[in-house]
């Protein structure tokens, strides 16, 4: 299995974020995670991603645990969370060539440009990230999850902030990474959306899951964990 988690719990406090959460993903396949706000998409991918630690239970990553492998682990993921970690005064193409710096990747200017060309940003690449709107920043964001090449992508609310032609690009991209065989989790609002584009759905519910099973399984109650288009673009 690409990801596998068995009786995954963490805690913030007093709080129970995920409670007995277990499930399997096969490489190549496309997972949606949704539910409300505090259900635990983010702290899902968080763990998965060895951001955090999880506080029972075990995931692996290829065979790989999250805790004992964290770093053979992390070398398989590339992780799109809600905080962008840009520097701002410096511009898209050279926040991009650090990050391509780090992960041993090409920093010519032709690479960097191919890749923000990736994001449609190219004709941006040399203004610095103060200027960038919040959809231009997730644009950027994006583009350096793609630039590690990773087997796992988790995109944790990749279409928030994005305008319609962004959402297209957001679905393009996830397109791409299925046809290059790898493995990708999405947590999002947008149920339908999903529905569509994922090949598998886990529902998260205060922590616990809902349902799993394929897209095409999914609970037509389950779409009022959806938000107005309108909204999740704001």
């Amino acid at each position: 299995m690409a990801v596998e988690a068995q009786g995954l719990c963490r805690r913030y406090g007093r709080r129970w974020a995920l409670i007995d959460v277990g499930f399997h993903l096969a490489p190549g396949r496309v997972l949606m995670i949704a539910g409300r706000n505090g259900s635990g998409k983010s702290t899902l991918l968080r763990v998965l991603a060895t951001a955090i630690r999880p506080d029972r239970g075990t995931a692996c990553v290829h065979g790989l645990d999250v805790r004992r492998d964290r770093d053979d682990v992390r070398r398989l993921c590339s992780l799109l969370s809600h905080d962008s970690h840009h520097y701002e005064a410096l511009t898209a193409l050279d926040n991009l060539r650090i990050a391509a710096r780090f992960l041993g990747r090409d920093t010519s200017r032709s690479a960097i440009t191919a890749a923000l060309a990736d994001v449609d940003l190219a004709g941006r690449a040399d203004d610095p990230v103060t200027s960038f709107s919040a959809g231009m920043r997730k644009r950027l964001s994006l583009a350096r999850t793609l630039l590690k090449d990773a087997a796992v992508v988790m995109l944790d609310e990749p279409y928030a902030a994005l305008d319609p032609p962004g959402f297209r690009l957001v679905d393009r991209l996830i397109e791409r990474l299925r046809a290059r065989g790898r493995t990708v989790l999405m947590a999002t609002h947008l149920v339908e959306h999903g529905r569509a584009l994922c090949d598998d759905a886990l529902v998260l519910d205060a922590g616990r899951v809902a349902h799993l099973g394929p897209t095409a399984d999914l609970p037509t109650d389950v779409g009022d964990l959806a938000v107005p288009a309108g909204e999740a673009r704001a």
